[in-house]
């Protein structure tokens, strides 16, 4: 690290154990101060705006409130923050949307320890971070090839049924029920059709399904 003081990082990810290593590790970086740590997206937005860190780490996936409705919330509140997102998942719809969010870095759990101060590094000089196994070619295909491309096309069958029982009124419960999916399954579906559709409530998700013939009035 080269700055004349600690970056001040916060870290949201809601599995404790994923929480854990990746603060030990941030900790052992000399010129990195962790100031604040939550397992959701509330505490995200609550924390950024308490603690006004330079750095946050924030989970993709999330119960209720997943990393790219925080980014969407504090984006323009907070412009020195970087966000780093933190995912398993490595599509290229992913990383695009997270980058036109705002985040300035997009991170895999799977990296190697020493990507850590790379990012930091990266990030607090301005660059854009993304993790080694992400290809900026494939992003700039996706982005070429999505350019017309509606949003109901992106859905998978899946995630149009998961819409269309969400439009009829079902609970998360329910639809899990009927599926055969848990409930942590289908919030992640639910989060990924709000993602692509870019409508983040439920009353919005209803109104776009009677629009587009989903389901009958």
């Amino acid at each position: 690290m080269t700055t004349s003081r600690a970056i001040r990082v916060v870290l949201v990810d809601d599995h404790q154990l994923v929480r854990a290593g990746i603060g030990a590790l941030l900790r052992e970086l000399p010129e990195v101060e962790v100031v604040g740590e939550g397992s959701d997206g509330e505490a995200a937005i609550r924390l950024v705006h308490e603690l006004i860190p330079d750095v946050l780490f924030l989970d993709l996936v999330m119960p209720g409130m997943s990393g790219l409705v925080v980014l969407e919330r504090i984006s323009g509140q907070h412009s020195a923050l970087k966000v780093i997102i933190l995912s398993m998942h490595s599509s290229e719809e992913h990383v695009v949307r997270a980058l036109q969010l705002g985040a300035a870095g997009y991170m895999l759990k799977d990296v190697a320890p020493e990507e850590l101060p790379l990012a930091l590094n990266a990030v607090m000089r301005g660059d854009t971070w993304l993790s080694s196994s992400i290809s900026r070619t494939a992003l700039a295909e996706y982005v070429d090839r999505t350019a017309h491309e509606s949003p109901l096309d992106t859905l998978t069958a899946r995630q149009l049924q998961v819409l269309k029982l969400i439009a009829e009124g079902h609970s998360t419960k329910d639809i899990g029920a009927q599926l055969d999916l848990s409930v942590k399954t289908i919030e992640t579906f639910r989060a990924q059709i709000m993602e692509r559709l870019d409508i983040h409530d439920v009353a919005g998700l209803v109104h776009y399904a009677i629009r587009q013939g989903i389901v009958p009035l």
